[in-house]
């Protein structure tokens, strides 16, 4: 017996142009589909069978109207853009409102929703009673309007005898035939209609059910055939799970196909992100990866190996969106995939790779192209015996200084080549000369000045002791360069409420000094000389400060305070002292007293899907971009910590932290036992963070395209400079590109980022990261070297920037066509010719799909009442200045099984796919994104897994209030404890361990992490989205 249905050559990770045979599909290939935009009651629609799953909680949301879209279209840059543009020129990703007449279909992800977004065009009576009795069986939640031949069902999927397809040489997802349907009258997110996709074989061979026949058309109202009988099951409170039932019978309602009755669709058998993530490990993890070659393509951030810099800087350093980049403008138009690259300039090394080496010619500095600037590099060809060399960058002949003259051997390349990092590595350092220095001077080790709000929350809650006790050891352990005894970073501290107290800690003196400044408007710095000291010349003045701090305001009531002025004040002391530094900011309330910055509670939920809705995410008063932009230009870097118990502007507070490359922490109701550890972690990895101060960024590129956007926490004062006034280990900087000409195919694209930073030490530094990437004049290999996450972190990105000027309802229809857009190209031109109806992925994008549903549920993209607003700038703002790996675990976020831990070998065991299927009453689960982690425990969870857990006999006894598991002394604790140490090591945020109790109020937060599945506000699930994408697809190739 063997039925394929998604199937793909084994094994996945290899590249193959696209999935497996799938013969029938959605409706009649010349079936124009007319999409009204939602709420349009004159639309008409001829769609696929659409599908019930199981949900259990009402959606809505409200639609736009608008006329519909004409309904066929060639598939062509000129007809589909996200906004007005003339023909033939790019859209820009994110612009102005569309015109009417905009031929994109329109797609509300999510919106709040009154009517059904969804007109229902059907007239059969029959239909209602169906729905009727649908209703009342709780079988869905979608409103009235269901078609007779809807069907819900559940079970194991049965299997098929059928024909033997050819193993395919394409990925393809076939959506099953279906005649002209109404969609269900109410859609879960506004996003489309459900329909289903059919059981398909899973990709490791186990047989699956067989594709229905395309011949056999089923009438519109018909019963359904023999084969698929309803089930009637009633579903209590369970979250929608990618359960989709498959329409009716096969078309025709006639024929009947030999074998067990049809059930609901396998999950296993549309792309998994954990089968993608398992197989790369697979085959490249544990290996050896050289970055000899140009253009090759890295393996997944998920995937540990050993990276070798052989000539372009390591994937830790740069990925990019696609390592072929299409050779002329135009091509680039058709595919519109984003060509970027996601620049994580000081990455954390392990260990067992080699760190950079540092250059240093002295007096003369780096060799440089006279006419374009590069730095030397790999990519500069030497000629005339070694005496000139081209760069290959600009293609300018140079001459080479005679001290660095070297002969060149019999293929050309210098005889030095392999003893010089600057010739044969991608990454390297330059040690730069006063040139590149404010004012030609040589600059001071930077400083971290400490800034306690000491209002009377703060005292009360302990939190200002908190602090002060910490500081006391963790000054001890202040970055320092590897080579040195003790840190060059000197320290000041500063508290403050609705006036600022500045300490002279001078190691001559027996007791520190207190100087008040309470004119906040016109902020000064009262002292010089004891405000910024070392910390180990003086020791026992600051420890006796630290001490006096939380006595000193033990009685104040004063709950106002002042924000501004504070990060004015710091910076002011930096600019005096003359060098550059960090700012920590203890804070815990809406700045409310009378001062510069003082803001007020704006927090509006009506202007939820409004298109003024991008208001909550742009600060309040334009006196926060003008401080931002000083801090920058003094090297003064922000890092936040904010303790809020109710709402605070985090978009007006967080931005001066964004724009000088700073980290923003948030606390929410702050409690001393439970939220500590956490806090305490955070400060801990701050503060002995390596990161490069008073930073400067180019990024160069070879003649053809240039670099035209830049994401990250970073400010930009013109069009080419990224200004940081820090940049860490944790932050990335995401960069796209754009033609200007045609691509060379056998020069490349090659792209230089080089960094003038002040290292910890005080040294003025370049670090410089090379990497080359091909050109192809092929769509095929474009699509074949994309990397899908590093994609998702551009659309991330470019989307939260996005929603500072536009409806975020436009932003995420144009998500979704662009999507759409991308398949559609590859499916035009480089999928072998199928059936329209069929849905054909790229095997580099396959799950491109399931993290765009992803990032469409994101609280950042939702405007959902529910949702805090300050919660939504909090997450839009650390995803900004995110790397690969880090968006990749937020959107996706990793789910294992630990009930099968195995005690003897060291490995963490596979994850499993975000949905409640996977989930078992008998299973213990812990979830991490980055941000949060949680231990899910069924019902039934063996004792002894308790007992061995959290040393209570049921689980009854477990308590939920803990957030963090005992030190017990048994295998199974100490296992989970080290793979709980070892998730949270590669992360830059600590996460709090939330316990979750099976059927408990708070499982309901930690389903909203079950990204596979419908989401609570609104979001389709991926099932859904793909079938979503799936007809933008068929309207853009009909």
């Amino acid at each position: 017996m063997s039925q394929q249905g998604y199937v793909a050559a084994p094994p996945y990770s290899q590249s193959q142009p696209g999935i497996g045979g799938f013969s029938a599909g959605f409706g009649p290939p010349n079936a124009s589909l007319h999409y009204g935009h939602y709420g349009d009651p004159n639309s008409s629609y001829s769609a696929p069978q659409p599908a019930v799953s199981k949900s259990s909680v009402p959606f809505g949301s409200s639609a736009p109207v608008g006329p519909p879209p004409p309904g066929t279209h060639q598939f062509s840059q000129t007809n589909f853009q996200n906004g007005p543009s003339t023909p033939g020129q790019q859209p820009h990703r994110f612009q102005g409102p569309p015109p009417p007449s905009n031929t994109g279909p329109s797609y509300p992800p999510y919106s709040h929703q009154s009517q059904p977004a969804y007109p229902n065009t059907a007239s059969t009576s029959s239909t209602t009673q169906l729905a009727n009795q649908l209703n009342s069986m709780q079988i869905n939640s979608y409103g009235p309007g269901i078609t007779p031949s809807t069907r819900m069902s559940s079970g194991h999927p049965a299997s098929f005898q059928g024909p033997q397809l050819p193993l395919p040489t394409q990925q393809q997802v076939a959506l099953p035939p279906g005649s002209q349907l109404p969609p269900p009258a109410n859609n879960v997110n506004g996003l489309c209609a459900q329909p289903s996709l059919p059981p398909m074989a899973r990709q490791d061979g186990i047989p699956g059910p067989v594709p229905p026949n395309p011949n056999l058309q089923q009438l519109s109202g018909q019963p359904p055939g023999p084969g698929y009988h309803p089930q009637q099951a009633s579903y209590g409170p369970q979250m929608a799970g990618s359960q989709l039932s498959y329409p009716g019978a096969f078309p025709g309602g006639l024929a009947q196909l030999p074998g067990p009755q049809q059930k609901k669709l396998d999950p296993d058998s549309i792309p998994s992100p954990i089968q993608v993530i398992e197989n790369d490990k697979a085959s490249r993890g544990g290996q050896i990866y050289a970055t000899n070659t140009r253009g090759q393509v890295p393996p997944l951030v998920t995937t540990d190996c050993v990276i070798q810099d052989q000539g372009h800087a390591s994937p830790r350093y740069i990925r990019c969106t696609t390592y072929c980049f299409p050779s002329s403008s135009d091509m680039a138009k058709q595919a519109r995939i984003p060509l970027a690259a996601v620049i994580q300039p000081f990455a954390i090394v392990p260990p067992n790779e080699t760190p950079l080496y540092v250059v240093n010619h002295g007096e003369t500095g780096p060799i440089r192209c006279n006419r374009c600037k590069a730095y030397m590099c790999p990519f500069m060809q030497f000629i005339e015996g070694g005496r000139r060399y081209q760069c290959g960058f600009c293609n300018c002949i140079n001459d080479v200084p005679p001290f660095f003259f070297q002969h060149l051997d019999h293929i050309g390349r210098r005889v030095d080549h392999y003893e010089r990092p600057e010739l044969s590595l991608g990454s390297y350092e330059y040690v730069a000369t006063l040139d590149y220095c404010r004012n030609n001077k040589p600059p001071k080790p930077p400083a971290y000045i400490f800034m306690i709000d000491v209002s009377y929350r703060n005292i009360n809650s302990g939190l200002v002791k908190l602090i002060c006790d910490e500081l006391k050891t963790l000054l001890d352990k202040l970055p320092r360069e590897e080579q040195e005894e003790s840190s060059a970073i000197r320290v000041g501290f500063v508290t403050y409420n609705k006036v600022l107290h500045f300490f002279n800690v001078k190691s001559s003196l027996a007791q520190p000094q207190m100087m008040v400044v309470s004119d906040v408007g016109e902020v000064f710095v009262p002292l010089l000389d004891g405000f910024l000291v070392n910390f180990q010349e003086s020791r026992s003045v600051v420890i006796n400060l630290l001490d006096q701090i939380p006595e000193m305001f033990a009685d104040t009531n004063e709950s106002e305070t002042i924000f501004a002025p504070v990060i004015q004040a710091g910076m002011e002391a930096l600019k005096a002292a003359e060098c550059a530094g960090k700012l920590f900011l203890f804070h815990s309330s809406l700045p409310t007293a009378e001062a510069p910055g003082k803001l007020r509670n704006r927090d509006d939920k009506k202007l939820l899907n409004t298109d003024k809705e991008k208001m909550l995410f742009q600060p309040q008063a334009n006196s926060y971009e003008a401080l931002a932009r000083d801090c920058v230009a003094n090297g003064c870097c922000v890092n936040l910590f904010l303790f809020p118990n109710q709402y605070v502007d985090v978009a007006s507070m967080g931005l001066v932290t964004m724009y000088t490359g700073g980290t923003l922490y948030k606390y929410n109701n702050f409690q001393l036992n439970a939220d500590s550890p956490q806090f305490l972690s955070d400060l801990r990895k701050d503060i002995e963070k390596k990161t490069g101060f008073d930073a400067i960024m180019r990024v160069r590129t070879s003649t053809g395209f240039r670099a035209t956007d830049f994401f990250g926490a970073i400010y930009m004062n013109n069009t080419t400079d990224v200004e940081m006034a820090a940049v860490d280990c944790d932050k990335a900087v995401t960069v796209e590109f754009k033609h200007d000409d045609k691509l060379n195919e056998d020069s490349g694209a090659l792209i230089q980022c080089a960094v003038l930073y002040t290292s910890i030490s005080g040294q003025r530094r370049l670090r410089i990261h090379n990497i080359g990437l091909n050109c192809s004049s092929q769509l095929a290999d474009v699509y074949k070297t994309c990397e899908t996450d590093a994609l998702i972190n551009f659309f991330a990105k470019s989307a939260f920037k996005a929603i500072l000027s536009q409806p975020l309802k436009m932003v995420r229809e144009i998500l979704v066509n662009q999507t759409a857009h991308m398949l559609a190209c590859y499916r035009k031109n480089c999928a072998s010719p199928s059936a329209i109806s069929q849905l054909i992925l790229p095997d580099a994008m396959k799950v491109l799909p399931v993290y765009m549903n992803c990032l469409l549920k994101s609280c950042v993209l939702v405007g959902r009442p529910e949702i805090p607003t300050d919660e939504r700038a909090y997450h839009r703002q650390l995803v900004m200045s995110m790397g690969v790996a880090d968006t990749q675990l937020f959107l996706y976020p990793q789910l294992l099984p630990i009930h099968s831990l195995d005690l003897k070998s060291d490995t963490i065991p596979a994850a499993v796919r975000c949905s409640e299927e996977r989930l078992s009453e008998g299973g213990a689960f812990l979830l991490a994104n980055g941000l949060s982690m949680f231990l899910w425990l069924g019902v039934s969870t063996p004792p002894e897994l308790i007992q061995g857990l959290f040393n209570v006999p049921s689980f009854a006894h477990i308590s939920t209030e803990a957030t963090s598991l005992p030190d017990l002394d048994n295998p199974f604790s100490k296992k989970l404890k080290s793979i709980l140490e070892h998730i949270q090591s590669q992360k830059p945020y600590t996460m709090k361990l939330i316990i979750v109790k099976q059927r408990e109020q708070p499982e309901v937060l930690f389903r909203q992490f079950l990204v596979e599945d419908k989401s609570i506000y609104g979001g389709a699930s991926y099932v859904d989205f793909l079938c979503c994408v799936h007809k933008e697809i068929c309207q853009l190739l009909s």
